[in-house]
């Protein structure tokens, strides 16, 4: 199922809070934040069954891009800046952030590893970057050891890798890589026209580099 952005403004959160929240036409499944969201989403099911035409791979891929295209305007709150306010109200280390939809809400989902096998889930509102919400889970500690190992002795923190990979277009997700033996920070980025881009992010010198596994999938596809 492909989901439609539009973007829309809602007058009655602009009269209550004294700005302007933003509504995009998507679906989402996941467990809602706590706090409503200043960025909203509406369910859009079957609306690109309604013609035909619409369901070519052409069509497809158009909503996408405009679907990319839309939440990367629609989050007004870096993910770096997401990150920092996570991180004042859960510390630890983050090891990631998305821009993700929980049900009506879009969020910044933030993923961070603290002492022990604990981790924390930070919803930051991208349009005020407000906390919404935490979560505190205990995972298996391989997963914690595997991230921690993949960490040591480096100097650039997902924040810091999301900031150098912003001067490729706004960040909509950056997650740590610690599999194999090439450690990095991942992170995609959204350019004007809606189309994704995957950067590898250096964890000891951020420098940013294009990460050419995935088309190498892409091409495998094709």
């Amino acid at each position: 199922m492909k989901r439609n952005i539009v973007i829309a403004t809602i007058a009655a959160a602009a009269l209550v809070g004294g700005g302007t929240a933003t509504a995009l036409a998507v679906s989402g499944d996941d467990e809602a934040p706590a706090q409503r969201s200043n960025v909203q989403v509406q369910d859009d099911n079957g609306r690109d069954d309604v013609n035909g035409a619409d369901n070519t791979d052409d069509a497809d891929d158009a909503n996408d891009k405009a679907e990319n295209a839309a939440e990367a305007k629609a989050a007004k709150v870096t993910a770096a800046d997401a990150i920092t306010a996570a991180l004042k109200e859960k510390s630890g280390t983050a090891v990631g952030a998305e821009l993700d939809t929980e049900r009506t809400n879009v969020v910044w989902e933030v993923e961070i590893l603290a002492s022990g096998n604990t981790w924390h889930s930070v919803q930051v509102d991208p349009g005020t970057g407000k906390v919404l919400d935490s979560r505190t889970e205990q995972e298996d500690p391989e997963d914690a050891a595997q991230a921690r190992a993949a960490l040591k002795g480096s100097s650039v923190s997902a924040a810091e890798a999301a900031e150098a990979a912003e001067a490729k277009g706004p960040v909509n997700s950056v997650d740590l890589d610690d599999e194999g033996r090439a450690h990095a920070w991942d992170v995609d980025t959204t350019d004007a026209d809606g189309v994704e881009h995957d950067w590898n992010v250096g964890l000891d010198s951020a420098k940013v580099t294009a990460d050419r596994s995935t088309d190498d999938a892409d091409d495998l596809d094709d």
